[in-house]
């Protein structure tokens, strides 16, 4: 009986050694998974914030042009 405790006692460590490791192959594939969703969301961070950098832009530039389009049409009804 002796010989059977010793061997599901080392291939308890085995699998013991098997689990561990397969956390830890999880762990750094969930590190490099969560670092490129990191730099994706940084990347989109960034698109956004030009895209909301030109949307002013737009706005003053069409603000300036509407103006300066009323302000010549009361020039020509004026003089």
């Amino acid at each position: 009986m002796n010989p059977r405790e010793t061997w599901t006692d080392e291939r308890l460590d085995d699998l013991n050694k098997k689990v561990d490791k397969g956390f830890a192959d999880v762990d750094a594939h969930f590190n490099r998974f969560e670092r490129s969703v990191a730099e994706g969301f940084a990347k989109v961070d960034g698109d956004i914030r030009e895209l909301r950098r030109m949307m002013f832009q737009g706005f003053f530039a069409l603000a300036a042009i509407q103006a300066t389009g009323f302000a010549a049409l009361v020039a020509a009804m004026v003089f």
